[in-house]
C-alpha cells in the first residue's frame, strides 16, 4: 500500500517535471532560432567602416537652394550615381526619382533636404551611405566618362 502511494507521488512529480522540462526546451528553442536569425542579419548586413555620414543642412541653406530637375541630374552625375542609387540614399522609388529629373513632380522638403547635404557629400560618404543600403558604387551610366 505504501509502495502504491508513493509511486504515484513519483508520478505526478515526475509528470509537473516533465511539463516544465518540455517547456523549457521550446523556448530554448525559440530562443535559438531568434539568435541564428540575429547571427544571420549580423552577417548580412554590410560593412561601411564606421558612422554613416549625417545628411544635415541648415534651413537657411535649405531656402537659399534650389533643386531642379537639371540640379538633380547635375548632382547624380557628379557624384557617379543612378537613379536607384540615389532613390536607395534618400529612401525612396526609382520611379520618383525619375519623376523629379523630369519636372513631373518634386520632392517634399525632407527629400531635398537631403539632396541639398548630398551636394556637400564625398564620394566615401556616398560609398557608406550605399553600403548601409547593400548597395555598392558600381559605375552606371551616370558614372561613365566620355
Amino acid at each position: 500500500m505504501v509502495a502504491a502511494t508513493v509511486r504515484r507521488e513519483v508520478r505526478e512529480t515526475m509528470s509537473s517535471l516533465s511539463k516544465e522540462v518540455r517547456e523549457l526546451r521550446r523556448s530554448l528553442s525559440a530562443l535559438e532560432k531568434r539568435v541564428a536569425s540575429l547571427e544571420t542579419a549580423v552577417a548580412r548586413a554590410p560593412a561601411y567602416g564606421g558612422r554613416l555620414p549625417r545628411l544635415q543642412v541648415s534651413d537657411k541653406e535649405l531656402r537659399r537652394s534650389r533643386v531642379t530637375p537639371a540640379t538633380i541630374k547635375k548632382l547624380r552625375a557628379r557624384q557617379g550615381i543612378t537613379q536607384a542609387q540615389l532613390a536607395a540614399i534618400i529612401g525612396v522609388t526609382g520611379p520618383a526619382v525619375a519623376q523629379w529629373e523630369t519636372g513631373t513632380s518634386e520632392p517634399s522638403e525632407e527629400n531635398r533636404r537631403v539632396l541639398v547635404a548630398l551636394r556637400k557629400a564625398s564620394q566615401r560618404d556616398i560609398e557608406r551611405l550605399l553600403a548601409a543600403k547593400g548597395m555598392s558604387l558600381g559605375r552606371g551610366r551616370a558614372g561613365r566618362k566620355k
